[in-house]
């Protein structure tokens, strides 16, 4: 035949009080843990070459290079 002491109600409601708290501990775990979005495979380096091509993005100092560049192949290629 089993007894009850004060113990083991007293035990009985802390339980029931720790049980909540456990149960959101792993809840949010488990989200955490098993969360499809991960940011570090959609990371991007910066603008590519369709961005450039649609904003003609240069800066002076590169419109220069790029207007002695073309006049150097206009003038070092001969044309037939």
């Amino acid at each position: 035949m089993a007894t009850i002491t004060s113990d083991s109600l007293s035990s009985a409601t802390q339980r029931g009080k720790r049980e909540p708290a456990i149960r959101g501990f792993w809840r949010q775990f488990f989200l955490r843990a098993f969360d499809p979005y991960r940011p570090e495979l959609h990371y991007m380096r910066g603008p590519g070459p369709a961005w450039r091509a649609k904003h003609k993005a240069l800066s002076p100092a590169v419109q220069s290079m790029v207007v002695e560049i073309r006049a150097a192949k206009a003038v070092g290629s001969p044309r037939t």
